[in-house]
């Protein structure tokens, strides 16, 4: 089986034909902020091309980078689980070129197509699994660093 981060390479070349007539292709400047932590969820890229760094609001403190993600990953999974609201920011770290998904069409494809709706729910699942395990040994790698709770 191909990376799990990879989304598009883990579907059947059907699903993956029918999703990809559903994308349109965005750029983001660098520097961009491409959905805020809390925000209303309603689509999801896969990149291109450039970097973009997730990050997770620390109350009292700033944004702490927990991911970056690169070519051929997905951005964005609160789409397709409620409550629907970015559960991460996201930044363009460099220039991104990706496709752009609109996640409200995208579930009422699932929805549709069962076969579908179980890949895609199984590898989003995947890809969550790998980068809470990131995040994680991320967070934790910064509270031993600074010794405590500060962050």
């Amino acid at each position: 089986m191909a990376s799990p981060t990879r989304l598009m390479t883990v579907l059947p070349v059907g699903h993956r034909e029918l999703l990809m007539g559903m994308a349109r292709d965005v750029f983001f400047p660098q520097d961009t902020r491409i959905f805020e932590e809390g925000s209303p969820a309603d689509r999801f890229w896969i990149i291109h091309t450039g970097t973009v760094a997730l990050d997770l609001y620390v109350p009292g403190r700033r944004r702490v980078m927990v991911d970056t993600l690169g070519m051929g990953e997905l951005l964005g999974w609160s789409w397709l689980f409620p409550p629907h609201e970015w559960h991460f920011g996201a930044e363009a770290f460099s220039p991104v070129r990706a496709h752009e998904f609109d996640g409200i069409a995208v579930r009422t494809l699932c929805e549709d197509d069962p076969a579908l709706g179980f890949i895609l729910t199984r590898s989003i699942a995947a890809i969550l699994a790998g980068r809470l395990e990131v995040a994680r040994a991320h967070l934790l790698d910064r509270y031993m660093l600074h010794g405590g709770p500060g962050l």
